[in-house]
């Protein structure tokens, strides 16, 4: 039997390096896409079985010609995570056009471009799209205007995917990570942050990139063969919660 083929976008770093490292342990290829062309080159060194794609998803033409080119490799394409994204925060007042179309760019019109590319492919394979959102998207917080909306969308376009190509035998899912532990996050995150995240999360952690792509990869395989149009937020339960917690535990 061929080998299933997975094709993730934004595979460089972070939670798409931890996925395709994750299918390839257990025995898929993986197309590594990403547009940072010297870090992705160096982390496809570090998988065996991957092919890395230079490709700008927001950009219909690169986007075309990254899957021509994976399907001429692999002859096959089996499931596809549309994982890139950019996150810029900021008040509403703040947000101009510039900076809400950078975000809208490679968060929806990424996720729309590499989708209706691939579809003709996953219906060959009868295979799944796994669509990366956010808690952003779930749940309202401050100076996400941009992000928090592009995120909501995504989980949207991902339900429209499941009720038109179930017929297929196609699947879509949308998973929503919570804060995870990344290098970017780390930078960022003061300690006064991470703090109040705690606080709000009944796991009282940050997940890892790991645990997500653990969710990610599950959706792909045939373990999940009936299950399509979810919504699954791996967000050690902050998305269930309100306020009190804190002062619960103490």
């Amino acid at each position: 039997m061929a080998h299933k083929i997975a094709l993730i976008t934004g595979a460089a770093r972070g939670i798409g390096l931890a996925t395709t490292k994750l299918f390839a342990a257990q025995g898929w290829h993986v197309a590594m896409i990403d547009r940072d062309e010297a870090e992705l080159t160096a982390a496809a060194a570090t998988v065996e079985n991957a092919l890395p794609v230079y490709c700008d998803v927001s950009d219909p033409q690169s986007v075309t010609d990254m899957v021509a080119r994976v399907k001429s490799h692999f002859g096959r394409i089996d499931a596809v995570v549309n994982n890139a994204g950019i996150a810029e925060f900021g008040p509403i007042q703040d947000t101009d056009f510039a900076m809400w179309r950078r975000v809208m760019q490679t968060n929806l019109d990424g996720v729309f471009l590499v989708s209706q590319a691939t579809t003709e492919a996953l219906k060959e394979t009868s295979g799944a799209f796994v669509n990366i959102a956010s808690i952003s998207g779930l749940r309202a917080s401050t100076l996400r205007l941009a992000y928090g909306t592009s995120k909501a969308a995504v989980i949207q376009f991902t339900k429209q995917q499941a009720a038109e190509l179930g017929e297929f035998g196609i699947r879509a899912n949308c998973v929503c990570p919570g804060p995870v532990r990344t290098k970017l996050a780390m930078a960022v995150h003061s300690q006064e942050i991470i703090d109040a995240y705690h606080d709000a999360l009944p796991l009282n952690r940050y997940g890892t990139e790991s645990e997500i792509g653990e969710v990610i990869t599950f959706l792909c395989s045939d373990k999940a063969s009936y299950v399509t149009g979810q919504t699954i937020a791996a967000d050690g339960g902050f998305d269930s919660t309100g306020v009190g917690l804190p002062a619960l535990r103490s």
